[in-house]
């Protein structure tokens, strides 16, 4: 075979394998893990952000409901005062329409005298005017709890429809970060960093006297439960995961980080003031977690993790709350 054609075939060769070779290799290309890690912890971020908004919707959605639920039981005594008032004035209106004032007769009839007559004649107008007072109460109350139970259905029906909205936002966020977990798991072999066996065994909880020794266990028996968004057990959020548990020990908190640090249960303490059970509060108000001493915590992080526990400072606290009853 003449040189040239040699050359030839083996430059036709090498194109050919090339060909072959280059799009597997870019198919198995990933971003280096630096760069992945930073785009989980921003999907990560924004998925809490979003969470936690869900749950601040999820509590005030509960707080109207309850409200609608007390103007309701209040309703069916106004309404049966209100019914009897009507009757009662609807008698005396039949009374004195019989016979041109059968009340008015009556009373000419039996008085005595033309005193007694004024005063009888007194009585039946001020029991009239009573009896319309009382009507006018409660039908005052009646347009304004009406008025009341109005809003709070427009109100449910707002918050209904927030809570929808955010569900979608959170779906399209976790199943990006799905992709990029198995974009680590399949480059790397794990989908995060510094990935939590659930079936690890558990260390033993730091004793702690009272209610907050009992928040402390209860955070310690659940390690390694996973992160579900809105859980309040047997997964967790950041947020339910202390309120779950600090109501073990009796102490209800709102299923929210936010309103957690505005609870009238928390008052806000300084750093150097941490005690085992304390409330340590992240990302303006986006996270929360317990202290469990010796510089850690532990926190229900994010989609994709388990309880687990982490140092005070894995990121800058915003602040410290101490739960009291």
């Amino acid at each position: 075979m003449p040189a040239a054609q040699r050359l030839l075939r083996a430059l036709l060769i090498g194109v050919a394998s090339v060909a072959v070779v280059t799009p597997a290799s870019a198919a198995l290309a990933a971003p280096p893990p630096a760069t992945l890690q930073q785009q989980i912890d921003q999907k990560s971020a924004a998925l809490e952000q979003i969470v936690e908004q869900y749950n601040k919707i999820g509590e005030q959605l509960k707080a109207s409901k309850a409200e609608a639920d007390q103007l309701e039981s209040q309703m069916g005594p106004l309404l049966a005062h209100l019914d009897s008032a009507s009757a009662a004035v609807n008698q005396i209106a039949v009374n004195a329409y019989k016979g041109g004032g059968v009340s008015t007769m009556g009373a000419l009839l039996t008085s005595g005298s033309p005193a007694t007559l004024i005063d009888e004649l007194g009585s039946l107008n001020q029991i009239a005017r009573s009896q319309r007072r009382q009507i006018d109460g409660y039908s005052r109350t009646k347009a304004q709890y009406q008025a009341r139970q109005k809003e709070l259905t427009d109100l449910q029906a707002q918050q209904a429809a927030q809570q929808q909205q955010l569900a979608a936002q959170k779906t399209t966020i976790e199943a990006d970060l799905n992709k990029l977990y198995d974009l680590r798991r399949q480059a790397y072999g794990s989908a995060t960093v510094t990935p939590t066996a659930p079936s690890a065994p558990r260390p033993p909880p730091p004793y702690a006297p009272g209610a907050a020794g009992i928040a402390v266990r209860f955070a310690y028996s659940v390690l390694g439960h996973p992160y579900v968004w809105s859980g309040e057990g047997p997964g967790y959020d950041c947020s339910g995961l202390t309120k779950m548990a600090w109501l073990a020990a009796g102490i209800a908190l709102p299923h929210n980080a936010a309103m957690q640090w505005t609870s009238p249960h928390v008052t806000h303490i300084s750093r150097g003031m941490l005690q085992l059970g304390d409330l340590v509060f992240y990302s303006g108000l986006g996270h929360v977690a317990i202290y469990v001493g010796n510089g850690n915590i532990i926190q229900a992080p994010t989609f994709g993790e388990v309880v687990k526990i982490s140092p005070v400072d894995m990121m800058a606290p915003y602040g410290f709350g101490r739960v009291h009853p």
